[in-house]
């Protein structure tokens, strides 16, 4: 134990003091943030200038309505968040004002058009007309607009009382709140929970992607300049795998602390919502026992590798079953104890990262944690226990990759 002990300090400060290392540091945690925070910041984001937007009415019954419902729509509360343009014209045909719009949105003239008319079964259709499609929070302000007016239209048309317009106008929204315990109430909605559930994922993700790749390509060139046999020659195949093994997730682990550190002081800022950490205990357990799994399995089958070309793709099919839990980000949140989500929770290569998922969004029993604790713990003490026979072999392997027959031989010593 003790020269293992050695190999994980010199694996630990060889890496530790690699610029690779330092650039992944603080730039893995800010590549996250840019593609979970940003959008999210940027979505949320009220325009700073007025929009200019044309209203095409061709059954000439809406614009004034329009006009007056949309622009109750402010910046900084005192200016106008869209200017309205009345694109219809007397003496022009309908085609030929939907073309004079269209140019006007092309020659940037105005943002975008609201095109009303009657399809053929005299039916209302209401279009947004510009140069994307991505401008979700303008298209549902404007449909939201247009069904308030036609709605308080058809009330005074049946002579209700303007009271109850009003009424109906007031939307109630609904919050979503979570039960923890009687009388207590969780704290954030999707969003938050989301993003508290997504950045982890991503974190153990690249974090394993990027451990065991730099591990694997170690491995392989120490092989190549045969630095492996000088570390054979005073210590075993054991010592040396459990090495790597401790010394790289040491590594991980320093790694984890300097992004909590840094989630933290993102806290302050108000980067990162302070719900984000709510169940981090749990996340810590199941992060830190899925690196020591997935560092050991890349232990063992990176041992074998002889070639650049097979490095990269033994780690990127491991990282596969890393991407997959990804894949059902959503329907966790929606239907955590749906089947395949459950089945997931017991696969060793997706527990990790499902467990994570499903500890921010609703109680787990606390059997089942511990269920899935010990199904880690087994898995880690078998891949370590397989990981050791083929690296035993492994290291000293060279010229092609071993086939399959001979891995199960090596198995079998």
């Amino acid at each position: 134990m003790k020269k293992a002990i050695n190999v994980a300090k010199w694996e630990f400060f060889e890496k530790i003091k690699s610029k690779a290392f330092i650039i992944s540091l603080f730039l893995t945690p800010a590549i996250i943030i840019l593609f979970s925070v940003l959008p999210t910041l940027l979505a949320t984001k009220e325009s700073e200038s007025t929009k200019t937007v044309g209203v095409l009415d061709l059954t000439r019954e809406y614009f004034s309505d329009f006009k007056n419902e949309i622009e109750q729509y402010k910046i900084n509360e005192n200016i106008p968040a869209y200017a309205i343009l009345n694109n219809y014209k007397e003496d022009l045909s309908s085609d030929s004002l939907i073309k004079y719009a269209d140019k006007m949105v092309i020659e940037n003239k105005i943002d975008g058009y609201i095109l009303i008319k009657k399809d053929d079964k005299n039916s209302l259709r209401v279009e947004y007309r510009s140069q994307g499609i991505g401008n979700f929070r303008d298209v549902a302000r404007f449909e939201e607009a247009f069904n308030n007016f036609r709605i308080k239209r058809k009330l005074v048309e049946e002579n209700a009382n303007p009271a109850l317009v009003e009424f109906i106008k007031n939307k109630v929204d609904v919050n979503q709140i979570k039960i923890e315990k009687p009388g207590e109430e969780g704290k954030g909605g999707f969003e938050s929970v989301f993003f508290s559930s997504i950045i982890f994922i991503l974190l153990l993700m690249m974090m394993i992607i990027y451990s065991g790749q730099m591990l694997v390509r170690s491995m392989l060139e120490e092989k190549s300049n045969r630095l492996i046999e000088i570390l054979i020659s005073s210590c075993t195949p054991k010592d040396l795998l459990f090495g790597k093994v401790f010394g790289l997730s040491a590594l991980g682990l320093t790694q984890i602390i300097v992004w909590l550190l840094i989630g933290i002081s993102l806290i302050g800022a108000a980067v990162i919502p302070m719900n984000a950490f709510e169940n981090i205990h749990l996340i810590f357990a199941y992060f830190i026992l899925g690196f020591i799994f997935y560092t050991t399995l890349f232990v063992g089958i990176g041992s074998v590798v002889t070639t650049e070309q097979e490095a990269q793709q033994i780690t990127s099919y491991i990282s596969l079953f890393l991407v997959l839990p990804t894949v059902f980000v959503i329907s966790a949140l929606q239907n955590p104890d749906s089947t395949i989500i459950q089945v997931l929770s017991y696969i060793p290569f997706t527990l990790p990262s499902v467990m994570i998922l499903r500890v921010n969004v609703a109680p787990i029993p606390i059997l089942e944690i511990v269920l899935t604790f010990l199904i880690m713990i087994i898995s880690i003490v078998l891949v370590v226990n397989i990981s050791a026979k083929i690296f035993r072999f492994g290291i000293l392997y060279y010229g092609k990759m071993p086939s399959l027959n001979e891995i199960k031989s090596w198995l079998k010593e």
